[in-house]
């Protein structure tokens, strides 16, 4: 019915986009318009008989969306009339010159309080009961039912100088209500939450013990790199936390917090309300707090047993608390959206309080009031189930200005990022802007601070963007812009950001104002796959972890493998076709600074990083409108993708061909995933935590397990060969677990990690040189395995490929002109194959570690073969540690762990997907399970499933028919399987999903040529 269209400059060239502040202050020295507070409408179109209406409704939902926002300039030829619509909410200005146009232009302006006023605030009275009871009972009667009818009136009744009511009211009647105290139980804060970088809380005081005793060691994770470069920037600003006298009003004192954690900010504000101000509360009791639509909390902090202390050190706070709390907070949806407005009047109630902190249930959607807050990082043995906001008093400064940095800024923003670990490249930036204002290469460069109170309180970089066109070919960027509407100058790379964690909820007005002075349309922010101590993929290796929550991460775009020799001169650009060090591409715009994102703050808790669990994160994470603060995924060896493998090396393993470590790199999930290295030993359903290497604690609200299978240590038989005992003679051992001590010279490969280590053995005792290697199994992955050894040197002769007795028809590879080949390329090589053999003993039945010889039984007659390396390919199944946490919480497991067509477990808050699970019996589907289709295609559908339970944007899920529910779901995505096997040949293949079946039985299939294996091999031929 209508459409408008607002930017944060005027259309018409009025003014330079970049300064037009002053030519619409002079235009009115009453409307103090900013950046800030400021847009234009460019564009409005409508139905003629709908016009005003749409406009008024547009007009007061653009005010609602933009808290900040008071005026909106319409700019118009002085010949050109308004029209029915616009003139009901325009009021004409002035006139103003164009810059390219001989002629002048009209200027009207519409103000927020004629649509969206701000609310009036004040303290509550008893009478106000009647107004706002109705907004708590409307969603939630705890309280009532808790309390009894008149709790609101007591409470309002109660008020003294710790506590305080406040209300805001519009044409006379209560619309929203906050009780806020300043007891706050500062002792289990510091327990639970990292509290650094605000120094505690508290004011800072001479025996405050912000550092480690020298001979503290301090494990290096991120949190405690965190506390530690907030310590040193406290020392600085001990003697600053003071009360504030009013003649500091508007003005900043001390120094800033840095991006993640350093200084306080200590300061006050004078009140931008002409209204009265409210009052805040203090943690004595967690915060209950109600958003008209949100949630009810009412567990008290005290009652709640702090954690266990750990072994880390924790700066000790001596200083008296800084804080003060809300209690109780309840608006009506209508006015939801002025939420802030009680912060001015509740921080004038507490003059010498800097922080106002809330607690909400984690599960509770984020309201807006909180939108503004900073979530504190708990600590990781933290199990309060609220999460933790804190607001600074300087927060609340509408001050800030974005500008070019200049020579002067240089001591600031050195002192805004000396804790940060890139700072010297920061640094190094700023000086080679303000030198030459771009790179020794030409690349043109710009640097932006944020500015408040005279004060330095962010930094940013940006160089002009010159792989537009490899961005344009490899990343779905075109989900976001339409490439042909910006020009080639116009794409900005974004190098560094920081911000001081007090401005946090002016991240987005930052990033929009380097966009509008820099006369950029888009930015890129690149993540690079970096190591942290050579072992795990990290985030520290970029400066904008406080910002990626207002990008969007893109896609990567499946690329066409060009063969450049061949194509000559019809090979596609080198801009295109160049192979760049990969990485995962962030990406904002002018359109995307103002959308808002939906926050999820549940709990989701991955165990396993099989191709199911990276699918299933890699969906949440790419979902572009949802930001998910809570993900955790456990793995035993952390995110895949470390490229502990050179990518020309024979890969000891076959590959599913999901992912790789490009992909890795593409995605980048340690930037948006919390990674716990270890195994799962246990589940508490009822707690809802999952154990970690029998130690540590994860808390979830929902669990996704995607563990898969892994091969298993083989446990022999027993049989002693001198017997000369056959295969019918010995006790089957398949099902036995074996228990002792596992040889350091024996193998079960299951991921890259695994492999490594095999690497690393094999270099470091001689194996290519001297000693046996034996290889147990019969699945493709021992062929690889045999392949990898033969091209890492070891003589075919030293190694020995024993398979057990099929328990199948159906082979690894099924297909007898393949297996025909590599056997006569294991011939050709002087590679030993066994059939038909069964593990007995390993030395003789002696002590197993080392492996020196291991015998096995066979149908005729037994063997035995000395040992230096034992790989194992015997069986896979489900890790023994995890099949017993399964079964301890009474997850229902027969041979696997059994899920419906949703994914449940007979938890409604467990999922499992993956060959770790079955269907259900009710389904009388045994044949079918997850093992039949692609892992890939399961994780995402596992996503999809559950973003239902996020995504307000998505239809409500239907239950299906009564007589559908009994049907397991059929996926349609190829399933794959390849490897380099013993020849060199590059083996593929790649089939629809299906219940395993001979090769002669597929023949006879009418679609058998859609699917098949390709073989390809230094020998001149091929099989299909």
């Amino acid at each position: 019915m209508a459409q408008a269209t607002f930017l944060d400059y005027p259309n018409w060239n009025v003014a330079k986009q970049d300064d037009w502040v002053s030519v619409f202050q002079e235009l009115d020295s009453e409307i103090q318009c900013t950046p800030l507070n400021t847009l234009f409408m460019h564009l409005f179109v409508a139905v003629d008989e709908y016009s005003v209406g749409c406009c008024k409704e547009i007009i007061r939902t653009v005010f609602k969306a933009v808290p900040e926002l008071h005026f909106i300039f319409l700019i118009v030829p002085c010949y050109m009339s308004l029209g029915s619509a616009l003139i009901t909410v325009f009021d004409p200005v002035g006139n103003v010159p164009s810059l390219t146009f001989d002629e002048d232009f009209a200027v009207h302006v519409c103000h927020r309080h004629n649509h969206y006023p701000q609310l009036h605030i004040r303290r509550a009275r008893v009478e106000d009961h009647d107004d706002l009871m109705p907004i708590f009972l409307h969603h939630d009667t705890i309280l009532k039912a808790t309390y009894g009818e008149y709790f609101l009136a007591e409470l309002i009744e109660a008020q003294d100088e710790e506590n305080h009511a406040v209300v805001c009211e519009v044409e006379g009647v209560a619309v929203g209500f906050m009780s806020v105290c300043s007891r706050v139980n500062m002792q289990l804060l510091h327990e639970c939450f990292d509290l650094g970088p605000f120094h505690g809380l508290c004011i800072p005081h001479p025996d405050d013990i912000l550092e480690p005793p020298p001979e503290l060691s301090i494990q290096e994770s991120q949190d405690a790199e965190l506390r530690s470069s907030s310590q040193s920037s406290q020392k600085i600003v001990e003697e600053l936390q003071e009360p504030v006298s009013p003649e500091a009003m508007e003005r900043v004192q001390g120094k800033i917090p840095e991006e993640s954690a350093t200084e306080e900010l200590l300061s006050t504000v004078q009140s931008g309300n002409t209204g009265e101000m409210e009052d805040m509360e203090k943690l004595s009791q967690v915060s209950t707090v109600i958003d008209t639509d949100y949630y009810i909390s009412n567990t008290s902090l005290a009652s709640i047993s702090p954690p266990e202390e750990t072994s880390h050190f924790r700066p000790i706070y001596r200083g008296a608390s800084a804080a003060f709390c809300i209690q109780l907070f309840c608006i009506d949806e209508t006015h939801e959206a002025r939420s802030l407005d009680f912060m001015n009047f509740v921080f004038s109630l507490f003059p010498d309080k800097n922080f106002c902190i809330i607690s909400v249930p984690h599960l509770t959607p984020e309201f807006v009031l909180i939108q503004n807050f900073v979530k504190l990082i708990p600590f990781n043995n933290c199990t309060l189930e609220q999460d933790l906001y804190v607001f600074h008093r300087a927060g609340l400064l509408k001050s800030i200005n974005i500008r070019f940095a200049t020579f002067s800024d240089t001591p600031g923003v050195e002192n805004l990022v000396s804790t940060l670990m890139l700072s010297k490249s920061i640094l190094e930036d700023l000086k080679q802007y303000n030198k030459a204002h771009r790179d020794p290469d030409g690349t043109p460069l710009q640097a932006f601070v944020a500015e408040v109170a005279e004060q330095v309180v962010g930094i940013a970089v940006i160089r002009n963007e010159m792989d537009v066109e490899y961005i344009r070919s490899h990343y779905n960027i075109e989900d976001f812009i339409y490439f042909s509407h910006h020009q080639r100058e116009e794409h900005g790379h974004l190098y560094h950001f920081a911000l001081n964690p007090i401005f946090r909820h002016y991240t987005k007005f930052f990033l929009k104002e380097i966009l509008r002075l820099g006369y950029k349309s888009c930015l890129y922010y690149p993540i690079y796959p970096q190591s942290r101590e050579g072992k795990f993929q990290s985030s520290y290796a970029h400066s904008l972890t406080s910002a990626l929550h207002c990008l969007v991460p893109v896609r990567p775009r499946r690329q066409i493998v060009y063969p450049l020799e061949k194509l000559g001169i019809n090979a596609p650009s080198k801009a295109v076709s160049k192979e760049p060090l990969s990485y995962a591409l962030n990406h904002t715009n002018r359109k995307l600074t103002l959308e808002p994102k939906i926050t999820v703050n549940a709990k989701i808790v991955v165990v396993g990083a099989s191709s199911v669990g990276i699918s299933f994160l890699e969906t949440l994470v790419f979902c572009s409108h949802l930001k998910f603060s809570n993900l955790t995924l456990i793995s035993t060896h952390g995110l895949p993708g470390k490229k502990l493998l050179s990518t020309e090396q024979r890969k000891f393993l076959a590959s599913d061909h999901c992912f790789n470590d490009k992909d890795h790199a593409l995605m980048s999930l340690c930037s948006w995933v919390n990674v716990v290295v270890g195994r799962m030993t246990a589940i508490d359903r009822a707690a809802k935590y999952v154990v970690v290497s029998k130690e540590e604690i994860v808390l979830y609200d929902h669990l996704v397990l995607c563990t898969g299978q892994q091969y298993q240590v083989p446990c022999p038989t027993g049989a002693d060969i001198s017997q000369h005992l056959t295969n019918r003679e010995v006790p089957n051992s398949s099902q036995r677990r074996y228990t002792g001590k596992v040889p350091c010279n024996h193998f079960t490969l299951n991921d890259e990690e695994d492999c490594f280590k095999a690497l690393t053995w094999i270099r470091n005792n001689s194996i290519t040189t001297e000693g046996n290697v034996i290889v147990y199994g019969s699945t493709i992955d021992t062929y690889t395995t045999v392949e990898t050894l033969l091209n890492l040197g070891v003589r075919g002769s030293c190694i020995h490929l024993v398979q057990p007795p099929p328990k199948s028809t159906i082979t690894c590879i099924n297909n007898y002109s393949v297996e025909g080949a590599v056997e006569d390329a294991l011939r050709a090589a002087g590679v030993t194959v066994y059939r038909d053999a069964i593990l007995a003993q390993w030395n003789d039945g002696l002590h197993p570690d080392p492996i020196q010889s291991a015998s096995f039984t066979t149908p005729t007659k037994p063997f035995k073969l000395p040992c230096a390396m034992f790989f194992s390919f015997f069986e896979k199944n489900v890790d023994y540690e995890t099949f017993k946490a399964f079964n301890d919480a009474c997850l229902v497991y027969d041979g696997r762990l059994v899920i419906d067509a949703n994914f449940h477990t007979n938890d409604v808050a467990v999922r499992a997907a993956g060959s770790l699970t079955k269907f259900s019996n009710r389904y009388y589907s045994n044949e079918w399970t997850h093992s039949s289709f692609n892992s890939k295609e399961i994780g995402f559908q596992l996503a999809a499933a559950m973003l239902s339970l996020f995504d307000p944007t998505l239809e409500p899920v239907t239950e299906p028919p009564a007589d559908l529910d009994r049907l397991i779901p059929m996926y349609k995505g190829a399933k794959i399987q390849g490897g380099i096997l013993p020849g060199s040949y590059h083996y593929l293949h790649i089939a629809k999903p299906a219940i395993p079946t001979p090769l002669e039985v597929q023949k006879a299939q009418p679609d058998f040529l859609l699917h098949g294996a390709m073989v390809h091999g230094p020998l001149s031929r091929s099989f299909y």
